[in-house]
């Protein structure tokens, strides 16, 4: 079971030791987008010999910590992405949301700003990952079972081998060719659940550009990862 643990220094990190039976290594992970500190460890490890590799680490923990991206405050006359554009919040009568090309016209006051926005932001997900993932699965004659959207904070997709496919919502604030390149990427898995140079092909098969787009993820997803809702 995870507990977390505080690791003593200046400043004293905290770090959530977490416990695998699937792990077959100590691994440190440190979100950019949080500040989280997530320290796996195979189930047979002692948790003395887990800590002692994190303090072993202590000072490129805290290094990377000061690069970590801070909440970003979602109110009337912030910014928020949708579909990879910009677009400043503002206040607006009615009940429904109206975007335009540089605006969120957004109803209700300044406390119901993050709650409006994720619902708008799991409606458009769920439409465009629909369509692109009913895309791709005929294009591999490969149906999936269930499309779920959650807020993941580790992952931005994920096929099971019953083919339920699960996505993060925050997709939509991601360009549409790299919401579409997830979802090929996740289809592709109903067709070899692995990562081999076969699983490759599939994928470039569906999307010829996935490597710049999977870049664009690796590099810019954590400023998606941080706004807080």
């Amino acid at each position: 079971m995870a507990r977390q643990v505080v690791l003593s220094g200046d400043p004293p990190v905290t770090i959530t030791l977490r416990p695998s039976a699937r792990a077959r290594r100590i691994s440190l992970r440190v979100s950019r987008s949080d500040g989280a500190v997530t320290l796996s460890h195979p189930s047979w490890t002692s948790e003395g010999e887990a800590l002692a590799f994190a303090r072993s680490k202590s000072d490129w923990i805290r290094r990377t910590l000061e690069t970590a991206s801070p909440p970003a405050a979602l109110r009337f006359g912030a910014s928020l992405p949708i579909a990879g554009t910009l677009r400043r919040i503002d206040p607006a009568p009615g009940r429904v949301p109206v975007l335009t090309d540089t605006t969120i016209a957004l109803p209700g006051g300044e406390a119901d700003i993050p709650r409006r926005l994720a619902q708008l932001l799991r409606l458009r997900a769920r439409d465009a990952l629909a369509a692109a993932c009913d895309r791709h699965a005929a294009a591999v004659g490969r149906p999936y079972t269930a499309l779920v959207l959650r807020d993941t904070r580790s992952r931005w997709g994920s096929c099971s081998a019953e083919g339920r496919l699960m996505f993060s919502w925050r997709l939509a604030m991601a360009p549409p060719a790299v919401l579409d390149y997830v979802a090929a990427h996740e289809v592709a898995h109903l067709v070899r659940m692995d990562h081999s140079p076969a699983f490759w092909r599939v994928v470039a098969d569906l999307c010829p550009d996935h490597a710049r787009l999977r870049a664009w993820l690796r590099r810019d997803g954590s400023a998606l990862m941080a706004f807080r809702f």
